[in-house]
């Protein structure tokens, strides 16, 4: 089945859909092309990275195959990361770079994703108390690092924190904060975050 796939570059939306009609609600004013070619796809990404166009849309019934294209002009680094609950129902956010985020990492050479999540959660929260449930999504990034353009291709599991230890931030990660927060707060912190995350969020059921 083919699927809808969003990618951010710089908080810019490039939606990558089989037909007009799935394009998200938000989005049905952005500007589009149907069957991109190597020309579109370029200029494009480059209007998008550089705020020339706020969104755009791509459409082509073989998603897989244009998404495998539009990933092509990238390094692409494979990560994992969780939105954590813990009993009384609060979600975990941390504070890192001037934006509320979810703790998330680089999978190893050799490491399955479920297993690169749960690691980069305790590395990251100094939680170890983790359960994980189940998968909610992946979701694409932009960025630039040493003059090279990175994607970021996550993996989102939600966990289950159990335990009675305090969180830890990972300062050499630059994480100055870890906040526990009651999901009808969540909309205060997610206007101080990326859209990626919010999307997590969204998928999991969380008004946002």
């Amino acid at each position: 089945m083919e699927k809808e796939s969003i990618i951010y570059l710089n908080e810019r939306p490039l939606i990558i859909t089989a037909t007009p009609e799935a394009v998200p609600e938000k989005y049905k004013g952005a500007e589009s092309y149907n069957l991109p070619d190597q020309k579109i796809i370029e200029s494009t990404l480059q209007a998008l990275e550089t705020g020339k166009l706020p969104a755009a849309i791509f459409i082509n019934p073989d998603t897989t195959g244009l998404l495998d294209k539009v990933k092509s002009y990238f390094s692409i680094l494979v990560a994992a990361g969780g939105l954590i609950t813990n009993p009384e129902e609060e979600i975990l956010l941390m504070f890192r770079r001037g934006r509320w985020d979810l703790p998330k990492g680089k999978q190893d050479d050799g490491e399955d994703l479920e297993t690169c999540a749960l690691r980069e959660v305790e590395e990251e929260t100094g939680l170890h108390s983790i359960t994980l449930e189940h998968k909610i999504s992946e979701t694409l990034h932009f960025y630039t690092y040493k003059e090279k353009k990175i994607l970021k291709h996550t993996h989102w599991y939600k966990m289950q924190f159990t335990g009675t230890e305090l969180t830890i931030p990972q300062i050499e990660e630059d994480i100055l904060d870890i906040q526990w927060v009651k999901p009808e707060h969540l909309s205060k912190y997610l206007k101080f975050s990326y859209q990626n995350i919010a999307d997590v969020f969204e998928k999991d059921g969380y008004p946002v």
